[in-house]
């Protein structure tokens, strides 16, 4: 009989047939993002991607009602990366518990991020993925603007007379800003992930719905933020790995070629520089124009 090797987290939790593999799934006691090896195998693969090539459960024997049997397998046609599509930690938050599915997803996303997006659920619901980028960009960015606060505060303690009337001001500017940022992070969500989804339709790459468009700006986003948090250079790393999570996850979320998701992530950067450059340009041609007047 074939049997699975199971682990979670770097531990070895036993070896299990394929049937009690199956049946693991179905009650949660295993997770699609467990990790698994067999005979045959040269390295460990994600447990739903294993199984999405096992052939499906036989037919119940006469008598066994459809609520005992077990549930077939994925099917093993078509691409891999639908059949493969168990969800990230975070989409399993309610048997890992919250804290853990979060930062296993971070984890997952920053470091593996073509293995993330393939397991990624294309369709299923908004607040989701929402709430995951809603956790990530509030301590990003509530973290790096106290650090840039705090950096500015040591600036005004130089001029003691000017220090308790600029703190306050500070202070209130600051407490309000922070009550924003939710705000600010749930409206960029959707209005990054509306201009995506519009430039992907522009390249020919949109086969999925904005969902799956939203779903990848949310995973991305929510684990980027927590980088801002590096001093200095934060933003910085923060933006690009942003750029290169958002291409790899478009192109396995919509099952589409990298190219023409670096062509849809890169399209309104090409729109704002060219924009750019044709207001100096006019900007310029005014000045050129005026002194030449005078």
């Amino acid at each position: 009989m074939a049997t699975i090797h199971v682990a979670r987290d770097g531990a070895n939790i036993g070896t299990f047939s394929v049937e009690e593999v199956r049946e693991g799934l179905r009650t949660g006691r295993f997770l699609p993002t467990d990790m698994a090896w067999e005979a045959g195998m040269a390295d460990w693969r994600p447990l739903s991607q294993v199984m999405a090539g096992k052939p499906a459960a036989a037919a119940p024997a006469p008598g066994v009602t459809e609520t005992n049997a077990l549930p077939a397998a994925p099917s093993s046609t078509g691409s891999d990366a639908v059949a493969a599509r168990g969800g990230l930690p975070w989409e399993h938050r309610e048997q890992l518990g919250i804290f853990k599915a979060y930062f296993d997803t971070v984890v997952l996303v920053l470091t593996k991020p073509a293995e993330a997006f393939a397991l990624m659920k294309t369709e299923g619901d908004l607040m989701g993925p929402m709430l995951f980028a809603l956790i990530g960009g509030c301590a990003g960015m509530i973290v790096s603007f106290l650090f840039q606060l705090a950096l500015q505060s040591a600036g005004f303690m130089a001029d003691r007379q000017t220090a308790a009337f600029g703190m306050g001001v500070v202070g209130i500017w600051a407490v309000g800003y922070i009550l924003l940022i939710p705000v600010i992070v749930i409206v960029g969500m959707f209005i990054g992930s509306g201009i995506l989804h519009l430039c992907l339709m522009i390249v020919g790459g949109a086969r999925k719905p904005f969902e799956t468009t939203f779903r990848v700006v949310c995973f991305a986003s929510g684990s980027t933020y927590l980088l801002s948090m590096i001093p200095v250079c934060g933003g910085l790393i923060t933006v690009v790995w942003n750029i290169v999570l958002e291409c790899i996850g478009l192109a396995r979320a919509h099952e589409i070629d990298t190219g023409k998701a670096v062509m849809a992530v890169l399209l309104p950067v090409v729109v704002c520089c060219v924009g750019a450059i044709l207001l100096g340009i006019l900007g310029g041609a005014s000045l050129l124009t005026l002194f030449s007047n005078h």
